[in-house]
């Protein structure tokens, strides 16, 4: 076929004058014509949606890195899973996900499948199975922080095949502390693989870890809308894992919860470009809830005010010290535990923007039964609301801010913390695997965001949290600024490493905090009564 001729554009008279400040050269008139060459069928157009999720995944082989989207059940391709589940024929895979569902959804599926090998995550919160299955040498398991693992991926679908980062630097993960199976008969039979060790170099004076790319075989992306050629939008905070996984694969399958024509998409409005998408199915699975958190009806009464639940609550009470180290206008991020109890006892007139690892800044309470929508989830994966102004972004966004030193404060809960600042809040090895979750990138630049450590004084045997160094495995090096618990508040000085007890609770002495305390410290000549 021959190529058709387009109309031609004549440049108008004043174009010419750019080639008269050359010598020799006249003005002219450029014409030119446009050649499109029409293909001899639209059977030769690259086709990418696809009847059914099972046709999909047919190319999925055994063995294969499959990259995994959503954070908690937010987000996650279901259809996409249910659809290799019934994939009988292929067996050892690796899994690459910020955590591995729950119940029965998500990856776990893969796993009761048998088809499972492999996890590469960041956290596996209360999934005692997995946990079971990982202590008992039934699988490997790669524990990954939660800002690192988006950002390998992100390196690889931009070509980079590798990067330093201080997130984990001193830490198991620098060293290769964390065992990634252990042998047949579980942990007390010894490690069969050992963790990964990690060069490190310093940078002006800063520790800094590399880490590798992870390059998928395989990702399964769950969008809201999707259109014909592949270009995708994400809903809420569903954008979090995704984004970075749909730019990684060698194949990319996108479920949709709406497939429409090309054209139907605000080009300002896609968060993927169909460049880096292989093939799109109709989402099928209902969107599952990890925790339901709702806040009672507007006008409702009842219940202790949180001023009253103070004096029965220990609890209650370290999150009320810890508000009054917040100021108009921060940017915090609160960790699990006492912290998330920390907005109920601001001071009056001080508004604070929550940021939240999977994707927000500007975070609201929880929602009213009539207002819970699966897409609005915080890092602790329960139902919450936005607040006006709130933004939305990815997790590689989301990790950029907390690496970078855009928080002003950070509030952790912690098991152990040592007299230098150092932070172990993740793992009790051989006993309890929780994960490393975003808890490493939060303490990684303390220079710039303040870490406060909130927690109760001794553990629930009576034995001591604050001590000389960490008996645990680090979560951070030299991460911690300030200390409170129901007795006492220290500040720590992490350059020459000791803490300063500025403030006991009312009733408390120092010498009781003395006794309760693993390591020597400072008395402040100020000393105050919290």
């Amino acid at each position: 076929m021959a190529p058709t001729m387009g109309p031609a554009l004549l440049l108008p008279t004043h174009s010419t004058q750019i080639f008269r400040r050359c010598k020799g050269l006249t003005p002219f008139r450029l014409y030119i014509r446009h050649c499109a060459t029409q293909p001899e069928s639209s059977t030769l157009q690259r086709k990418k949606v696809w009847a059914s999720a099972d046709a999909a995944v047919q190319d999925v082989k055994s063995g294969d890195i499959v990259l995994s989207g959503g954070f908690g059940l937010c987000g996650t391709p279901e259809t996409l899973f249910t659809a290799l589940s019934r994939r009988n024929d292929v067996r050892g895979l690796t899994a690459v996900s910020n955590n591995a569902g729950s119940s029965d959804l998500g990856l776990v599926k893969l796993i009761k499948s048998g088809q499972l090998d492999k996890l590469i995550i960041s956290y596996l919160g209360g999934n005692k199975y997995l946990e079971r299955m990982y202590l008992d040498g039934k699988m490997s398991l790669e524990l990954v922080p939660q800002g690192t693992l988006v950002e390998r991926m992100r390196a690889h679908g931009a070509g980079i095949p590798a990067f330093f980062t201080p997130t984990g630097a001193s830490t198991t993960v620098e060293t290769g502390g964390i065992p990634i199976r252990f042998k047949a008969g579980g942990f007390k039979e010894g490690i069969l693989i050992p963790g990964n060790k990690k060069e490190y170099r310093d940078f002006n004076g800063k520790r800094y870890i590399m880490e590798p790319a992870i390059a998928g075989d395989v990702a399964f992306i769950h969008a809201w809308k999707a259109d014909e050629a592949g270009n995708l939008m994400f809903r809420h905070v569903a954008n979090n894992y995704n984004n970075a996984m749909a730019r990684n694969a060698q194949l990319v399958i996108a479920e949709a919860e709406e497939i429409v024509p090309i054209g139907s998409l605000p080009p300002n409005a896609v968060h993927v470009p169909g460049i880096f998408v292989d093939r799109v199915v109709q989402a099928t699975e209902p969107k599952g809830f990890d925790i339901i958190a709702t806040a009672p009806p507007p006008g409702t009464t009842g219940g202790p005010s949180p001023e009253e639940l103070l004096e029965k609550s220990t609890r209650r009470r370290i999150a009320k010290r810890a508000a009054q180290e917040l100021r108009d206008g921060f940017y915090v991020n609160l960790g699990v535990g006492i912290p998330t109890l920390v907005t109920e006892y601001l001071r009056p007139g001080v508004k604070i923007w929550l940021q939240s690892e999977n994707g927000i800044l500007g975070m609201g309470p929880f929602p009213t039964e009539d207002q819970v929508d699966p897409d609005i989830t915080n890092a602790g994966k329960e139902t919450v609301t936005l607040l006006p102004g709130a933004s939305i972004f990815d997790s590689t966004d989301s990790f950029g801010m907390i690496r970078g030193g855009h928080m002003d404060v950070a509030i952790l809960g912690a098991m152990q913390v040592s007299q230098a600042g150092d932070i172990a809040n993740f793992m009790i090895p051989g006993k309890l695997v929780k994960g490393i979750g975003g808890a490493m990138d939060l303490v990684s630049n303390p220079d710039k965001t303040k870490v406060i450590v909130a927690m109760e004084h001794c553990a629930k045997d009576g034995g001591p949290k604050i001590m000389q160094e960490c008996s645990l495995p680090l979560t951070g090096a030299r991460a911690v600024s300030q200390i409170i618990t129901e007795l006492a508040v220290f500040n720590v000085d992490r350059s020459d490493g000791f803490l300063t007890l500025m403030e006991v609770a009312k009733g408390v002495t120092v010498e009781e905090v003395q006794a309760k305390t693993a390591c020597d410290f400072k008395v402040s000549d100020n000393l105050g009564q919290m």
